[in-house]
């Protein structure tokens, strides 16, 4: 009797879900006030970038987008991202077009009208994150729609999409919004529309590559492939293991999006090539992003340091490494600090280390790939929507770990995933908090103005806080057997706590560069600091969710 009024009390939880709504459209109109309010923050170069390429698609022929370079910020994107700041340049106002919005010059000077039209087409065109999100929310079974909703508010109202692309300026939200049809597509096992919206996704930003083996592999798996009822009794039987139809489907289709996208450019396809894929930049950004080079370049800083001032430690390296792999002389050491780019003057170039090994784009290409083929090889075995999120935000964060020239904004490649994986299991939360949480606050040094603050430190805050809370009250451990360190969960949390140390730390630091002048030789330290510290936790949730990925069998059945 007991059990049966437990079973009914949960019915009628059930039901109760079931008819409640859980709608995102007042977070909409909510921070809609926000970002309105943000309009007049700053120009970025992020900005004037999208500025040019207004210009570059509506007065220029097609065939010529990609050659265009009076400015710098040349057009980089795939052609649909071309084609949609086309579209959004036939709606640009006349008081825009007579402020400069569609002048083409190395440098443009725009005010009042560009900068308002700019800013409100990244806030409609975020409109569609939020549908995509809402249909997440409405297909979910009725007893995950509290997650469901839990993991979607937190997307919407994520500190990165404000700062990246309400203040900085991008279109982050819009494109995500595509790639999250592809993960409600793959949930609801409707893997054509599943590669329909990943190829468009990767038609506009090309950055969505790094996530292609995952796809594919999951793709092939679970649609192209019949291992089920496959039975094997000779070489010759193989053939039959591939449902032929579906991959000759889903091959179309994948080709079709793509003739649509390159099609009109497939004469000058070298050129858009070497545009999307600049190889000559350097190994880091003028920023360094907090991954695993930050720490190598990190490290190479603290060797050069300890050499210079410490020569009898110079004297005993050379005796266990022979030059030419460590410089000959301390002499050698200053010549190269002068004469190379160290990577902290901010410049976006080659980087040349002064102790430690130069990295070429093969090396960091052959990790990236390494780290993705141990993430995909469990689907390949298994290719279930629990499994598929998790290779996903693992490839998400080799590619940004290993990655060559990586931006601090591709942490959002990692965290979107993740917070689909992470309501599958309460053993995930400790990576997925340290990787938020880390990796919002890498971005604080894109806005670099003393009043943005309060604003980016609060609201990072109150949505950790809200979140991280109502994620530990929603998820819930997928088997009888609890699997977790005590020590390892309280050092991520300590690791938390200690993030606000860090940021008032690094403010204080650049109050007082203004006060005292001989602060302002160590301008790069702030950003040092992000850097290193951030790089910590980034791969420490990296780590922490390999383990459970390929170790914890009982949380992915």
């Amino acid at each position: 009797m007991k059990d049966a009024g437990r079973q009914l009390s949960r019915q009628e939880q059930l039901a109760a879900m079931g008819t409640r709504r859980f709608s995102l459209w007042n977070f909409w109109i909510s921070s809609l006030v926000l970002k309105i309010l943000l309009i007049p923050d700053y120009f970025s170069t992020d900005f004037d970038v999208h500025r040019n390429w207004l210009a570059i698609t509506h007065n220029l022929p097609l065939r010529q987008w990609y050659y265009e370079a009076t400015s710098q910020w040349t057009l980089d994107y795939p052609p649909f991202f071309a084609y949609f700041e086309w579209f959004l340049s036939q709606f640009v106002p006349e008081i825009a077009k007579q402020d400069g919005c569609l002048e083409i010059a190395e440098k443009a000077q725009v005010g009042w009208p560009t900068l308002v039209f700019q800013r409100s087409t990244v806030i409609l065109s975020e409109v569609l994150l939020f549908a995509v999100l809402q249909v997440f929310i409405n297909t979910s079974p009725i007893g995950e729609r509290t997650q469901s909703f839990v993991v979607s508010s937190s997307i919407v109202l994520s500190p990165a999409f404000l700062i990246v692309d309400h203040i900085h300026f991008q279109y982050n939200g819009f494109l995500f919004a595509i790639l999250i049809a592809s993960i409600v597509a793959a949930k609801q096992h409707r893997y054509l529309w599943c590669a329909v919206f990943y190829s468009v996704a990767l038609c506009f930003k090309h950055i969505f590559l790094y996530l292609a083996p995952c796809y594919f592999v999951f793709l092939l798996r679970a649609y192209c492939l019949n291992f089920q009822d496959f039975k094997f009794k000779s070489y010759k039987d193989l053939i039959f293991i591939v449902k032929w139809k579906h991959l000759f489907q889903l091959g179309g289709i994948v080709i079709a999006v793509f003739t649509v996208c390159f099609g009109p450019f497939v004469k000058d396809l070298p050129q858009v090539f070497t545009r999307l894929f600049p190889f000559s930049r350097g190994l880091t950004h003028a920023y360094w992003a907090p991954n695993f080079w930050a720490l190598y370049s990190f490290l190479d800083k603290v060797l050069t340091v300890v050499m210079l001032r410490l020569p009898y430690v110079h004297q005993f390296t050379s005796k266990l490494i022979q030059p030419p792999l460590i410089p000959a002389t301390i002499d050698e050491i200053k010549q190269r600090i002068v004469q190379n780019n160290n990577g902290t003057r901010g410049l976006v170039q080659d980087v040349f280390f002064v102790i430690l090994p130069q990295i070429s784009p093969t090396l960091t290409f052959s990790l990236t790939a390494f780290y993705q083929v141990l993430a995909v090889i469990p689907v390949l075995f298994d290719p279930s929507y629990k499994r598929f999120i998790g290779s996903l935000t693992l490839c998400g964060l080799a590619s940004y770990i290993f990655g060559w020239h990586v931006h601090e904004k591709a942490i959002m490649l990692a965290i979107v995933p993740f917070s689909f994986l992470v309501v599958c299991d309460r053993r995930l939360l400790n990576s997925y908090m340290m990787l938020a949480a880390s990796g919002y606050v890498s971005l604080f040094p894109l806005l670099y103005e003393n009043k943005d603050f309060l604003l980016k430190c609060l609201y990072t805050l109150v949505w950790c806080v809200i979140y991280f809370y109502s994620l530990r009250k929603t998820t819930f451990l997928s088997s009888s057997v609890e699997r977790r360190v005590f020590f390892l969960d309280r050092l991520s949390m300590i690791y938390i706590y200690l993030l606000f140390a860090l940021v008032l730390g690094v403010q204080f630091l650049d109050i007082m560069k203004w006060r005292y002048h001989f602060l302002q030789k160590f301008e790069f330290i702030s950003l040092m600091s992000y850097s290193v510290y951030c790089a910590l936790g980034i791969i420490g949730s990296w780590v922490g969710l390999s383990w459970l990925y390929n170790f914890d069998e009982p949380l992915w059945e």
